[in-house]
């Protein structure tokens, strides 16, 4: 028996040996890359069994608060975002920035619309995500070496001014985040260097109420105590069926995902030309966070969701309650000044080769200038106060 076994422990050896050498995370500690590989993903990755799109939540969710001895007070010029003009998510936080007059309160940071690998000099890491603008930086192709070329940056994108990062990822990685999912926007805290939150809904909400003595607009209140229960309401169906619905459209891998999702994405379209044929906003009366929740995937709808994501049952240019509706939102005042509508679209015709390998642009409808045409949705209320006298 010894001897035998003292003729196998070379062989043995050699076999481990070949184990290690051929192991996708050698020369790292063995937990730790393999953590690593795990967490680092994009949207593109959160898929069901079924091919469905499941969207994962928000890691960082701290809050700025007016509360005595939290963490992160609303101070001036502590706080700054990391947005991209592409992303509807951290739209809404530019829109809601611009309405409540905090341009010279949060400060921000623009990355460049098409997404490059973060981990370029790495063979085994794919990853592709947000980047900084590099003023000294050439043209590029797309992550699979087609299309483009794109430069290096756009005037009004910025590199990283805090971190010195040369992309998102690395901010992220900077602060020591274990969740893997490099998103924008991000709520940055310049005095402690770390991220506050990266959630845009809850982002948005900080901006709407722990700012006011700093706002140029106090006494506006984008989520008013009156209309959060039909705020909650409409979010319920909005959020799943039109929001991320575009997404469970488009990033759908089988034809059951998609057919499902079209639907509820085509019910809800039609739900929401109904309800706003009778009332100016989606909660009611005022004007709230839901209504710059839905206009971010409406203005992206007809240029980008129809063709990249195959929601062509419908398009708000065809739709004459929502076209309206979306008029009066954009020509507010900041909106307009918050829409890129050219890296809008480069971005999601551009950063996924598995949807659009050779990153080619449609040159879509010309949406945006039919959103500078005349509205009449002051109408509505008016009708619908005509009506409360009457009954």
């Amino acid at each position: 028996m010894l001897t035998t076994l003292h003729l196998l422990l070379p062989l043995i050896s050699l076999m481990l040996r070949q184990v290690v050498s051929l192991s996708p995370i050698r020369n790292k500690n063995s937990v730790q890359a393999a953590t690593e590989m795990t967490a680092v993903r994009t949207a593109l990755d959160e898929m069901g069994a079924d091919g469905s799109f499941n969207r994962k939540e928000a890691a960082w969710r701290n809050w700025i608060s007016n509360e005595e001895g939290a963490r992160f007070p609303p101070e001036k010029d502590r706080y700054h975002l990391y947005v991209a003009n592409a992303c509807p998510w951290a739209h809404r936080t530019l829109i809601t920035r611009a309405i409540k007059g905090l341009q010279d309160v949060i400060s921000v940071t623009i990355v460049m619309p098409v997404w490059q690998r973060t981990k370029p000099d790495d063979p085994e890491d794919h990853h592709c995500g947000w980047t900084f603008a590099d003023p000294e930086g050439k043209p590029f192709a797309n992550s699979i070496g087609l299309g483009g070329p794109f430069p290096a940056s756009y005037p009004g994108n910025e590199p990283d001014p805090f971190l010195g990062a040369k992309n998102i990822r690395e901010v992220y990685e900077k602060v020591g985040d274990k969740d893997g999912k490099y998103t924008v926007p991000i709520l940055f805290d310049k005095k402690l260097k770390t991220i506050v939150s990266n959630e845009s809904s809850e982002i948005v909400q900080m901006l709407n109420s722990e700012f006011n003595e700093s706002s140029s607009a106090p006494e506006l209140n984008l989520a008013p105590d009156e209309l959060k229960e039909a705020m909650d309401e409409v979010d319920a169906w909005i959020y799943p069926n039109i929001n991320n619905g575009v997404y469970r459209c488009g990033f759908a891998k089988s034809q059951q995902a998609y057919d499902g999702a079209i639907e509820d994405l085509t019910a809800a379209f039609d739900r929401l030309e109904e309800l706003l044929s009778k009332q100016r906003y989606v909660a009611g009366d005022l004007f709230t966070l839901s209504d710059i929740r839905l206009f971010v995937t409406l203005l992206r709808f007809d240029e980008v969701y129809v063709v990249y994501f195959k929601t062509n049952t419908r398009a708000v240019m065809n739709s004459p309650t929502l076209l309206n509706y979306c008029r009066e939102i954009y020509q507010m005042p900041g909106v307009a000044d918050t829409v890129n509508m050219a890296q809008i679209k480069e971005h999601y015709y551009c950063s996924h080769p598995d949807l659009n390998k050779f990153s080619i642009i449609p040159k879509g409808p010309g949406f945006e200038k039919l959103l500078k045409e005349p509205h009449d949705r002051d109408t509505i209320s008016q009708q619908a106060k005509k009506q409360k006298l009457d009954g």
